[in-house]
């Protein structure tokens, strides 16, 4: 890499690379298989308070590997996962890769139009899927290629008596399993039981090969299968382990997830990149219940966390979170959306952590950016590039801008996607010249930091003026009385767009012309917010972000 196109070098915090080795391990198992033999008696994930050690991850994923190649599915076919975070993810991830299998990541809350059209797209032969969501593929599984098919449920592996108690719970009292009937299905026990009685055969394991189909968002578009290979998400899980390392010690740190396994960000950062580190991961099930996120918090001497902007907002409204003990804590990352300065504020204040904005996205895998750990970084800022990545600001034509330049976020480095599965148009507009165009907006200031404006799709024009949403949203967030809130450009005769704000309420006594006169003092005049609609909560994606284009839909 040209050092002269990377002002941000002199910025990065001691210890931390300029590059990693891309070819230290040639492929995704291979990096797990060093972590395993390294960590093998260490506990490696915790979920409602059953443990795995690293030994017995690596023993249940073999044996569910033996029984997916016994059933006929062949190195380079496609297994969906379909579960939220439990013991059952992280096993059936090692043992798709130890198969020779390409992962399928599926959001559980997928309707069956969009399951069906995931796993037609992808091609996917086999499924191993929460027994919750069972109902919603037995109405599509005909039209897929679908064969071999393991259901699991919540408490399967948690032992007999908590077990069943937690299936009791989760089928009979809140009735969060529709009846299904799928015949041919076995369950994830018996899989790894009758897997015993085979052995694994070798599967192709290089560099460039694809293990991965992270499906984007389908925000801007039908859904896109993002191709990512072994040197993509090697890389990216080396890229954060060396940021994390002058932080971190290996074989002691305790890592808490509350996003699902099933989604990039904690793909890499939580289920790959803390096993480098030999960490005790807790996974949460269900991150939108934070009082169980509290209690691990309170029952665990948490040392790392990832989350998105509304999870720690919703937690420093947690008055049993602010009064635990936080001395553990040592790296808070957010990623998937803007940090807002007033959260990050109220966080160093609540625990003594800095909550460190990230940058990335699936293409990406994810991680490309981040403010140091250490909080010497830039509050708004989404940091310095990751070690062996590039990136610049280009114009509409793609010619490369100077610092404090607006234009969109490109990308260079080991970690971007080999390309959309099946859509080379779509992947020759993604893709110029190892660039990867982000449809992000921002700048780069002269000390190499960048700085996200906003998604180009959300941009709201107000008489020709460029408005950004995520300016308007943290100034709005800042409101003492404000709890979340999301701005979207409406339809306006007189200036084409105005802004318009959805506002959920921290003080019932906040009214609109209370805001609107916040809004004036902060903001110059065509970005103060013409409209005002207050709801009891806004929209979010399966990790908490909250879905702009669902409003935007509902404004027609």
């Amino acid at each position: 890499m040209e050092d002269n196109n990377r002002p941000w070098l002199n910025n990065y915090p001691n210890g931390v690379p300029a590059n990693i080795n891309v070819d230290e391990y040639s492929s995704l198992l291979a990096l797990l298989e060093h972590c395993v033999n390294k960590f093998r008696d260490k506990p490696a994930f915790t979920c409602m308070g059953k443990t795995i050690t690293f030994k017995e991850l690596r023993e249940r994923a073999s044996r569910l590997a033996a029984y997916l190649q016994s059933r006929g599915l062949e190195p380079g076919d496609r297994v969906a996962l379909m579960m939220p975070n439990t013991l059952q993810y992280p096993i059936a991830l090692y043992g798709c890769l130890l198969a020779g299998l390409v992962v399928v990541n599926t959001n559980p809350l997928y309707t069956p139009r969009e399951m069906k059209h995931q796993f037609t797209d992808s091609g996917a032969r086999g499924i191993i899927i929460a027994e919750n969501f069972a109902a919603n593929l037995e109405k599509i599984i005909d039209d897929t290629d679908i064969r071999v098919v393991i259901k699991t449920s919540i408490g399967e592996l948690l032992g007999p008596i908590k077990g069943t108690l937690v299936n009791f719970v989760v089928r009979s009292v809140k009735k969060m399993v529709p009846k299904f009937n799928l015949p041919n299905a076995i369950t994830f026990s018996h899989a790894i039981k009758e897997g015993k009685k085979f052995s694994i055969k070798p599967s192709p394991q290089d560099p460039d090969r694809t293990i991965s189909l992270q499906y984007t968002g389908g925000t801007t578009g039908v859904s896109k299968g993002t191709m990512l290979t072994n040197r993509n998400l090697v890389s990216n899980a080396l890229q954060i382990r060396s940021l994390m390392v002058p932080y971190l010690e290996e074989g002691g740190e305790v890592a808490l997830c509350p996003l699902p396994l099933y989604h990039i960000f904690a793909f890499t950062a939580n289920c790959v990149a803390m096993m480098t580190f030999g960490a005790h991961s807790i996974l949460v099930t269900n991150a939108r219940d934070i009082p169980s996120v509290v209690k691990e918090f309170k029952n665990n001497k948490v040392s790392m966390v990832t989350g998105v902007n509304t999870l720690f907002n919703a937690l420093l409204n947690n008055e049993k979170f602010r009064k635990l003990d936080f001395s553990s804590l040592k790296v808070t990352v957010g990623g998937g959306m803007a940090v807002q300065k007033s959260v990050a504020e109220e966080w160093l204040k609540v625990t003594g952590c800095y909550l460190n904005e990230g940058y990335g996205m699936t293409e990406s895998s994810p991680l490309a950016s981040v403010n140091p750990l250490d909080g010497s970084g830039k509050l708004g800022s989404i940091g310095l590039p990751a070690p062996s990545t590039l990136m610049r600001i280009v114009d509409e034509e793609g010619n490369p801008l100077p610092p404090n330049e607006v234009g969109e976020i490109q990308i260079k480095g080991p970690q971007v996607m080999k390309g959309y599965y099946n859509r080379p148009d779509e992947t020759a507009k993604a893709l110029v010249e190892g660039w990867l165009n982000t449809g992000d907006i921002g700048l780069m200031m002269p000390d190499g930091y960048f700085k996200i404006i906003d998604r180009k799709k959300d941009m709201i024009n107000v008489s020709g003026f460029n408005v950004y949403p995520n300016e308007i949203e943290d100034v709005i967030a800042s409101h003492p009385k404000v709890l979340e809130v999301a701005a979207v450009g409406v339809p306006n005769e007189k200036s084409g767009e105005c802004v318009k704000l959805f506002v959920v309420k921290k003080d019932k006594s906040l009214t609109d012309k209370e805001l609107i006169a916040f809004s004036k003092e902060n903001l110059t005049g065509y970005k103060v917010p013409k409209e005002i609609e207050f709801r009891k909560e806004l929209p979010k994606t399966n990790v908490g972000k909250i879905l702009r284009r669902a409003l935007r839909e509902e404004e027609g």
